[in-house]
């Protein structure tokens, strides 16, 4: 009778433990009686009835899953690798547990499917140059596709795309020759930036000499035409001097044109020596004109201080 009673107390404490329940945070539990699904419980302490239920696991937190490493064809018929990472969370667990069979492993099959399908529709150029666009339509579909089993699919990211070796070399030699090409051009653009500000430079100078000669003939052209006026004045001084009857004036421009024309004979490059017969006394009398016009005009102008 003992030992019954004792084997009734250690069934009802193994009962009493077999319906506390204690969820911990991050995680969800699906209840199930005989095997039929009846409610979820929730992170904490539950309380099942022992024996007719049963509970089942489920990660909430978001989870990381690698795609491993995979042989597409490009639209181009460029053979690449390429392999990538998923982001995804459970949102609802009942949908999670029974809606789908192993849901890593369908959404890893989901996930290598469509990146054969997205990849697959696009040139080389593009897999290599727009990631980012491919991770948007990945994850859109993909997101779609995941939506009835209760999965939020957050972050679909591709990790290294590998070209063949062949391929690689072809792209290096092309780059090399992109970059020697926008060499040439620079190289050639600075020629022509050269050329241009030369030619500029060269024009401006031009525009300041011409600017410079014409000043120049500017200033010559007033000279002369003093020079011209005030010989035209001398001229008409002699001239009313001749017609008054004043020897000296007529000395005077005598003296001065035959002066000049020493001066010039004197100051010629190719003269070495110079034989002119020179009256002395008509130069000297000539001189003696001189001085007495510069004395009459001199006395002229003192005549009305006095």
């Amino acid at each position: 009778m003992g030992i019954f009673m004792l084997i009734i107390l250690f069934f009802v404490i193994f009962l009493i433990f077999s319906s506390v329940v204690s969820v911990r945070q991050g995680t969800a539990c699906t209840v199930e009686r005989f095997g039929r699904y009846t409610h979820t419980l929730s992170p904490g302490l539950n309380f099942i009835t022992p024996i007719m239920d049963s509970v089942r696991v489920l990660n909430m937190m978001e989870q990381v899953q690698d795609v491993p490493s995979q042989e597409i064809i490009s639209k181009d018929n460029a053979m690449v690798k390429v392999d990538g990472v998923i982001f995804f969370q459970i949102l609802d667990a009942a949908k999670a547990a029974y809606e789908v069979r192993n849901l890593e492993y369908a959404i890893l099959n989901l996930v290598t499917t469509n990146i054969r399908t997205v990849m697959g529709s696009m040139n080389l150029d593009d897999v290599l140059s727009e990631r980012d666009q491919i991770n948007a339509r990945l994850l859109r579909v993909v997101d779609e596709a995941t939506t009835p089993w209760g999965v939020k699919v957050t972050r679909i990211e591709i990790k290294d795309i590998t070209p063949p070796r062949d391929l690689v070399e072809s792209m290096a030699r092309q780059m090399k020759a992109e970059r020697e090409k926008r060499a040439n051009i620079l190289e050639a653009e600075g020629f022509r930036q050269a050329a241009v500000l030369k030619a500029e430079g060269e024009k401006q100078s031009n525009i300041l000499k011409a600017e410079g000669q014409r000043g120049a003939a500017f200033l010559l052209a007033e000279a002369r035409e003093r020079e011209a006026l005030a010989e035209a004045k001398a001229t008409q001084l002699v001239s009313q001097a001749v017609a008054n009857g004043n020897v000296t004036a007529i000395n005077y421009f005598v003296a001065l044109k035959y002066t000049e024309a020493l001066k010039e004979i004197a100051s010629a490059k190719n003269q070495k020596l110079i034989m002119i017969p020179l009256e002395a006394s008509n130069l000297i009398g000539s001189l003696a004109g001189v001085g007495e016009i510069a004395k009459e005009v001199f006395g002229a102008d003192k005549d009305p201080v006095s």
